[in-house]
């Protein structure tokens, strides 16, 4: 065969419909991929589905249509087989050429291909990487299926952790809970498309991988040192919306001797000298039984007394080591309270503490039951006009920006905390750090949960902190720690 007729051969296997379908589809693929990667990375596209389009959906149509190139040639070749048994004559087109690397045209169009196949490579690659880089953002995580992880999202963006990405904890390093993790994003999707799943979405305690593989790539529990002062301010239901401080100091600890004595929260929670294991319900809100093991193996446990399970049933439930996130399971999708959210608000003066009633009327509007969102919002803006116009007249004409202000930041509360369709509502996820809205510490520290030996899981106040103040309007506090100190909520 003449080296004109092996070019015209290389052109003829391509010409039938199914490689000619393949390589229109993946050199549109190509093109579109490149125009919104270049629209994307000069910002002028900011949609999340841009990227499922551009990482996910593009790739596979590319791949698909390299895969269809080989597959016309290969039918094309089944024809020629097909011919032959019958006596018929295949045109000559139908053989592979023979190539001579002699020959200068052979060696150009040989380098063509591989030219081409290294670009296929290095396109498919980038995709790839890409794809799951986008797979891993906040984006992806919180917009994408924008109902179902909207709260989510919400409380992501407003938290301590808002500039870390969603698999830095719940997925980590490693390759093994990367697996873990698309696998049941697969199951996700399917619950999304099919609207199997919760509502609300149920806290995934059981699927999370322990602490130490995740928050402590950043905190170091035995290494928080020394005491922490807190003051909380709330404000009173009157019409003055009166000041009240509590002051405290919390025994945050980690100091320990050179024997293994130390003292505070930490240490008795999470310093390896202490080794505290539980046995507690699916939400791990109920703890039936707990052992705390010293450094020295001295091991003492504790049953809850009103409990009714037995040690049986007690063994076919899982067993787990205390870590981080038993007390700080809200460190990022932090759910506040109406009562709380208000205080806040009036501290930061984003809401004017000089109208009366403010604080009593914003949790009351707050808390009603709205049927959705934008139901909220205009009850919540038109409540509290409505309240001033009605019960301050004056008040609401000389102050009309700053009632208005207020029912802004009273929205903005709502939206951040309650999501109707989604049946999150104030309290939905409890919080258990701390003990004053949801049992939190006193899930454990109860004086419910006895030894055989009758002792009891200490509930004394100052073994996790000492009580300056309480609620009062003038605390006998230093004035610096009053103003040196954030508030806390």
């Amino acid at each position: 065969m003449s080296v004109s007729s092996q070019f015209k051969h290389l052109t003829s296997l391509c010409n039938n419909l199914i490689s000619l379908l393949g390589i229109v589809i993946t050199t549109i693929s190509a093109l579109v991929m490149l125009v919104l990667f270049l629209l994307e990375t000069f910002g002028s596209l900011s949609n999340p589905y841009v990227g499922i389009i551009t990482y996910l959906i593009l790739p596979f149509f590319f791949l698909i249509g390299l895969i269809l190139v080989p597959i016309g040639i290969r039918q094309l070749r089944g024809m020629r087989m097909r011919l032959e048994p019958k006596g018929q004559t295949a045109p000559e087109l139908l053989n592979y050429p023979r190539w001579d690397f002699n020959d200068f045209r052979v060696r150009r169009t040989a380098l063509i291909v591989i030219f081409a196949s290294v670009a296929n490579v290095i396109i498919l690659s980038i995709s790839t990487y890409q794809g799951i880089h986008y797979m891993e953002s906040v984006e992806f995580c919180g917009t994408v299926c924008h109902t179902v992880m909207k709260p989510e999202f919400s409380t992501h963006q407003v938290s301590p952790h808002s500039r870390v990405s969603c698999t830095g904890c719940h997925i980590g390093p490693g390759a093994s809970w990367f697996v873990k993790s698309k696998l049941s994003g697969v199951r996700q999707v399917f619950a999304v498309v099919f609207n199997t799943y919760h509502k609300p979405i149920t806290t995934p305690v059981a699927n999370l991988r322990p602490a130490r593989d995740t928050c402590e790539q950043c905190h170091w529990p035995e290494k928080f040192h020394d005491d922490r002062s807190r003051i909380i301010r709330k404000y009173s239901n009157d019409e003055k919306n009166t000041p009240l401080t509590t002051a405290l100091v919390l025994k945050v600890g980690g100091v320990q001797d050179k024997v293994g004595n130390g003292r505070g929260i930490h240490w008795w929670h999470m310093d390896p000298f202490n080794k505290v294991s539980y046995i507690a319900d699916e939400k791990r809100e109920t703890m039936y039984w707990v052992e705390h093991r010293n450094g020295k193996g001295e091991a003492t446990e504790y049953s809850l007394a009103d409990s009714k399970l037995t040690s049986q049933d007690l063994a076919k439930r899982e067993r787990r080591i205390m870590d981080c996130v038993d007390c700080h399971n809200r460190p990022t999708h932090i759910y506040h309270l109406p009562e709380e959210s208000v205080d806040k608000a009036i501290t930061d003066l984003e809401v004017d503490r000089s109208l009366p009633f403010i604080k009593k009327k914003s949790v009351e509007l707050l808390k009603a039951n709205y049927a959705s969102e934008a139901e909220a919002q205009y009850g919540i803006e038109s409540g509290l006009k409505d309240f001033y116009q009605k019960q301050y007249p004056e008040i609401s004409t000389a102050n009309s920006k700053k009632i208005l202000s207020a029912a802004k930041t009273l929205q903005a509360i709502y939206s951040r905390n309650v999501f109707p369709k989604m049946n999150v509502t104030w309290g939905t996820y409890p919080n258990n750090l701390g003990h004053q809205d949801f049992p939190g510490c006193y899930r454990c520290h109860d004086d419910n949960h006895k030894s055989k030996d009758g002792k009891t899981i200490t509930q004394d106040c100052s073994s996790c902190h000492d009580l300056l103040a309480v609620d009062e309007e003038k605390p006998l506090v230093d004035p610096k720690i009053l103003q040196n100190t954030a508030s806390g909520i």
